[in-house]
Order: C-alpha cells, then structure tokens, then sequence
C-alpha cells in the first residue's frame, strides 16, 4: 500500500487509487484489487504474500496494455498462438516460453 499511495506512483498513474477501509467483524482481511476492465481479485491479506499481489498486478496491467495496444491497432484480440509455438523446448524454462509467445505476438501486432 505503502508503494501505490508514494507521490511518484501517483503521478505516474493518477487512475490509482487506494482505499482503506476498517473491518469492524470477525471477517479476515482482505485486498480487493480493481483493474481498469472492471474485473476484480480478492485476496486475503492475512496469508498473500506482497510480492504475489505485485506480480498478478503487474502481469494484468501488461496485458491490458498489449490488449489496448491491439485495439487500438484495429488488430484481433485476443491472439490465438499456433500449436506448434505451445510446445516446450528443451533447455527452455517456462517463463521464458511465455516471454517468446509475447514477443511473438508483439512483432505480429508491429509487422
């Protein structure tokens, strides 16, 4: 909380905004995050690491971005990857693959 309410994250992104609110019942704590598409995510504040709630924020906000990028290219979205580009390489971790599938779709959206 203490990042999104800083006077630099506010100035770069003023849509932001952060509310707290006292629970007064026996009902455990809880982080609701509301992103731009009007979906939400709820997550209990009592065993969700900060990093975890960072990094699901961070990775929707990416793909938002790439979705509002496509739209306004006039380009389809979502993206359907081949099949043959879901595979696994050998020597390839995971994340690496989705980051190539990214790249991927970004240079079909700029070619």
């Amino acid at each position: 909380m203490k990042q999104c309410n800083a006077r630099k994250a506010k100035e770069s992104n003023p849509a932001c905004q952060l509310q707290v609110k006292r629970r007064t019942d026996d009902h455990p704590p809880q982080i609701t995050v509301a992103f731009v598409n009007g979906v939400e995510e709820v997550f209990n504040a009592t065993s969700t690491p900060a990093q975890t709630i960072k990094t699901v924020i961070l990775r929707k906000g990416q793909m938002l971005e790439t979705e509002h990028m496509f739209h306004e290219a006039v380009e389809k979205w979502p993206v359907i990857i081949p099949e043959e580009l879901h595979q696994s390489f050998p020597g390839t971790k995971e994340s690496r693959r989705e980051e190539a599938v990214t790249a991927i779709c970004l240079t079909i959206l700029l070619e």
